[in-house]
């Protein structure tokens, strides 16, 4: 059951986190997006976040970000491993589409973007820590792939995305990560969760993704 209240005072809790990390690292608080991840919580739940003066979501599965989004006055990122077979839908709800790893996606993508009128930014997913379960590029390809969604998607290619390995000091690859982004002067990037977003703020984030802290457990799905 949605509780606006305790969402409301997790996301002030949340932002005075986020806040003190960007201080620590010299930053201003203003160069951090928050992304809130709603993931299996239902749309009361964004509404009660929205209330409280949260804009920008994450949804991992482009079925379930549908029966949410869009929202007026939310911004949606898709920020899941995508199927070409959900980039349509994708294009059609999403502000953003932050998981893009291959070619046959960005075949996909344009297609779609061509059918509806619209085109999301875009972010390329690096697989930073080549781990062979996850979704992204692999580093040793992320160089060429990132050039070639440039001269196809122009600026909306805004930026880069990445989850590190779960089991190793994060701040080394968001560091990576970053200096990859400079090179492309892509300024989008989005890295950092609930356990790890002081390092990649850090590191030079401009965007965390964070869920639990905010919205609580997740719900069970069907």
């Amino acid at each position: 059951m949605t509780d606006p209240s305790a969402i409301a005072a997790n996301l002030g809790t949340v932002r005075a986190h986020i806040a003190a990390a960007a201080r620590a690292a010299g930053r201003d608080p203003a160069e951090i997006t928050l992304i809130a991840v709603s993931k299996t919580h239902p749309q009361d739940a964004v509404r009660a976040a929205m209330a409280a003066g949260q804009s920008v979501f994450g949804e991992n599965r482009v079925q379930e970000a549908a029966e949410k989004f869009p929202l007026p006055g939310a911004r949606l990122h898709i920020i899941g491993g995508l199927q070409t077979n959900k980039a349509a839908q994708a294009v059609r709800i999403a502000d953003s589409i932050d998981s893009l790893d291959r070619a046959h996606l960005a075949d996909a993508i344009e297609r779609a973007a061509q059918k509806e009128g619209r085109l999301p930014d875009l972010l390329v997913q690096v697989n930073i820590g080549d781990e062979p379960q996850k979704s992204g590029v692999a580093t040793a390809e992320a160089d060429a792939f990132i050039r070639a969604m440039r001269a196809r998607f122009g600026a909306k290619l805004a930026g880069l995305m990445c989850i590190p390995p779960a089991d190793e000091d994060p701040a080394p690859h968001f560091r990576r990560l970053a200096a990859m982004a400079d090179v492309h002067g892509l300024a989008v990037r989005s890295m950092g969760m609930s356990g790890d977003y002081e390092a990649a703020i850090a590191a030079g984030a401009t965007h965390v993704r964070i869920g639990t802290a905010i919205f609580g457990a997740r719900e069970t799905q069907a």
